[in-house]
């Protein structure tokens, strides 16, 4: 199930900037989940002008990452929750209480542990809260990062 727009009215009165808005992707038992984040995400950022930029690239990259982290070690994800303003913040919501940690040693080369390191790389800060039904991980990206630099297609 998909929610879109700000917490009161309507999502095309928020502004290009997303300022104000919260989207909601349900994915709990979803398959293809990490496509359909990417996807879901993508078009948040073409509604909210953020598109176009190599940010936006990370962003989608993010969404990627934190997704398959919640399914590989939190049991699965429940929900993607994007919320627009200065600030783009992506929070995948999981099942368990048990915070990520990093891969003591990811090797380079070699698949797998650098996920987190991603996370930490690419956003302008990240997290972990506890809620009642498990916790979530999230990611900021300023806005103005979003707006900077971009490009007029590849």
């Amino acid at each position: 199930m998909e929610t879109i727009g700000p917490e009161t009215g309507d999502p095309l009165r928020a502004g290009p900037s997303g300022a104000g808005q919260r989207r909601r992707l349900a994915l709990s038992g979803v398959r293809g989940h990490v496509g359909k984040g990417r996807d879901f995400t993508h078009r948040a950022l073409v509604d909210w002008g953020w598109e176009g930029n190599e940010t936006a690239d990370d962003v989608l990259l993010l969404v990627s990452e934190l997704l398959t982290n919640a399914s590989l070690h939190a049991g699965g994800c429940l929900e993607l929750v994007l919320t627009g303003g200065e600030v783009l913040r992506i929070e995948v919501f999981d099942g368990t209480t048990t915070p990520p940690k990093p891969h003591p040693s990811p090797q380079r080369g070699v698949p797998g542990g650098h996920g987190l390191y991603i996370v930490e790389r690419l956003s302008d800060r990240w997290g972990t809260r506890v809620h009642e039904r498990g916790k979530a991980v999230w990611a900021e990206v300023d806005a103005s990062r979003l707006t900077s630099g971009r490009s007029t297609g590849r």
